[in-house]
């Protein structure tokens, strides 16, 4: 077991009989007319939510959604979110119309053992996402013991997963925060070799602390998505009208030498599948080689590339993967994260998949299952990953 999930006391831990249980969970859900299109996230924190119920706990949810901008907003509610949870976990959860104060103390004080209740849109109030020590300490008041299970939410410094911590004897990570960090941290450590990073999206200045950490750790990096194209354009390749990052284009350049100085192969797509532009992107083009001609847009990396990184990921012991390769919500341009991805689950590597997009792209292919971990925190597992500490991990309690 890794380092950092070692030394965090667990929910398992925790004897919570007959307490007021403070959970935060990451219950922000894409909704559509008032209704939760993916509950993914919801259906992540089922196992720590069951768990505290088992444990005789009185659970009390808390989550942020959307950004109303620290006021009421009834577009945000966290009321459908209510309606979906009662479906999945089979049992009534109770919702009240606020996440502090009188109204919502009365009604945490009316649970009973193995019951549950949702509050209010944690970001209704403006001290939320201020860290305000007022705020934390009056959601503090409602609960006599602490889990948190939102790491999609643990890179931000907010009085939920930060400043209400110092309220309780312990601060204790939930099933998911604990698996989270084990994976994650399991790739910061010694991971199975050769060890792989596929990178893709938009912007390379998004993954530029996640590149320079990773130099350090892996034995490849595969990179494709729009950023391949500054990359492309730093080593002097044409990329036609493809996206690029031209204030970043000297810090690719430093990354390939970098990289290079460190043993680290990169590797680039050698071909591309291209089109007029999104507008006309039914009319798919293949190029003869990495360049892409002029009038041209670079929408998803091309068969030759696609059957390169498959080979390269065949053998690995460890695959990362942060990025969609192409334009994978629009067929054809989804072929190349498709393919690579069933290689890297025909693998028999430790493989993770970090980011919003990235496990989009999975569940989209329908191979989320088949990779080891696919984690549910997108600028989270970034900043994880980039090294950097995050608050809403710091502030859980280490075992001593």
């Amino acid at each position: 077991m890794s380092d950092p999930v070692r030394k965090k006391i667990s929910v398992r831990d925790l004897n919570l009989e007959a307490k007021r249980v403070f959970l935060r969970a990451d219950l922000n859900v894409p909704l559509e007319q008032g209704r939760v299109s993916d509950d993914t996230r919801i259906r992540a924190t089922l196992p720590t939510l069951r768990m505290v119920l088992e444990k005789g706990g009185r659970a009390i949810l808390a989550s942020h959604l959307g950004r109303p901008k620290g006021k009421p907003d009834p577009a945000w509610s966290l009321a459908p979110v209510a309606e979906r949870l009662r479906t999945l976990l089979g049992e009534e959860v109770r919702f009240v119309r606020d996440c502090a104060g009188d109204t919502a103390r009365e009604a945490t004080e009316e649970l009973r053992p193995g019951e549950a209740l949702l509050l209010e849109n944690l970001r209704f109030h403006p001290g939320e996402e201020k860290n305000d020590p007022e705020f934390a300490r009056s959601l503090a008041h409602l609960a006599d013991a602490y889990v948190n299970d939102a790491f999609g939410s643990a890179h931000r410094a907010h009085a939920s997963v930060s400043a209400i911590c110092g309220h309780f004897p312990v601060a204790a990570a939930g099933l998911l925060m604990e698996k989270e960090i084990y994976y994650l941290g399991e790739l910061l450590g010694s991971p199975p070799r050769p060890y792989l990073a596929i990178l893709g999206g938009a912007k390379v200045s998004d993954k530029v602390d996640l590149v320079r950490n990773l130099l350090s750790r892996v034995d490849a990096i595969l990179i494709g998505g729009a950023m391949a194209y500054t990359f492309l354009a730093a080593r002097g390749i044409s990329v036609g009208n493809s996206r690029v990052e031209t204030d970043k284009v000297p810090l690719a350049g430093e990354i390939l030498e970098r990289a290079e100085s460190a043993g680290v192969a990169i590797y680039l797509p050698s071909d591309h599948r291209v089109a007029v532009s999104l507008e006309a992107s039914g009319e798919e083009e293949t190029t003869e080689g990495a360049s892409i001609p002029s009038g041209r847009v670079g929408l998803d990396i091309g068969p030759l590339t696609a059957a390169a990184f498959t080979e390269i990921v065949g053998p690995a012991g460890t695959v990362l993967w942060n990025g969609p390769l192409g334009l994978f919500e629009r067929p054809p341009f989804d072929r190349g994260s498709r393919r690579v991805a069933e290689a890297v689950a025909a693998s028999n590597a430790l493989s993770v998949a970090g980011g919003g997009d990235t496990a989009a792209a999975l569940a989209r292919f329908g191979l989320s299952e088949r990779f080891t971990h696919v984690s549910t925190g997108g600028g989270a597992s970034l900043e994880f990953l980039s090294g950097l500490e995050l608050p809403g991990i710091a502030a859980l309690t280490d075992w001593s």
